[in-house]
């Protein structure tokens, strides 16, 4: 059985993946916050344990490092559930978001078989990334904050330059050298997608590499004012 794009199967894997979450809510809130940490704790390493599949299973690493916004998401996931940092968890609602369009979106990964290891390693650390986040703050360890925004933009904008930094350097690096993939074509890394767009979202603003992304901005700010629009009110009234 084939994920697809936007067909059955792949429709019911995302109404699948915001069931599990809400059941997992639905199961925490009933339980104390040790508990509830201890699980969202272990929960929260899928991403990692996704990272160290594709470095491991596809024999090019360059081709895999870390460096797409799901995967820094996954990083800092540990963190934010064990700590509860208050930067963190305000950034990773706007991260978190990416691992979501990443679902939604799936069009470099369409062809993926449901039940296979390829899948499974995409598919559930995805679902967690966007949803445990979410989590936290429905959970209340973790609390909305309108004075996160500018470290949210701030790191965000930082974390995509330097990805796009290591994207240029890994690129001029592999056709200099001529370092191939599996396939025998010289490595082009995209990370954060910075040098060329891969969906359709991306597409509809690109204008040219690494600049473009600035065109995602408005939505951005879209997305964390309606995230944080009862304080913004609330300052705006006070």
């Amino acid at each position: 059985m084939i994920w697809g794009a936007f067909g059955a199967v792949h429709l019911l894997s995302l109404a699948l993946s915001a069931a599990m979450i809400l059941l997992l809510y639905l199961f925490l809130k009933k339980r104390s916050e040790k508990v509830q940490g201890q699980i969202l704790f272990v929960l929260s390493f899928a991403g990692i344990g996704a990272i160290a599949f594709n470095l491991l299973q596809w024999g090019s690493p360059l081709e895999y490092l870390p460096l797409h916004l799901c995967s820094l998401a996954a990083l800092l996931l540990p963190f934010a559930v064990k700590t509860n940092n208050r930067t963190v968890n305000n950034l990773l609602l706007l991260w978190g978001l990416g691992a979501l369009i990443a679902l939604v979106l799936n069009t470099e990964q369409a062809n993926y078989k449901v039940f296979s290891w390829t899948f499974a390693f995409y598919y559930i650390p995805h679902t967690l990334e966007a949803g445990l986040v979410w989590l936290q703050f429905a959970l209340k360890r973790a609390k909305l904050d309108a004075k996160c925004i500018p470290s949210t933009l701030g790191i965000t904008l930082g974390a995509y330059t330097l990805v796009h930094g290591i994207n240029v350097l890994i690129n001029n690096y592999c056709q200099a050298h001529q370092v191939l993939d599996w396939a025998g074509n010289v490595i082009k890394v995209n990370y954060m997608f910075s040098i060329t767009p891969t969906n359709p979202l991306l597409q509809a603003i690109y204008t040219r590499p690494y600049w473009y992304m600035f065109g995602i901005l408005p939505i951005i700010l879209v997305y964390l004012g309606l995230v944080y629009h009862k304080q913004l009110l609330k300052k705006k009234k006070a």
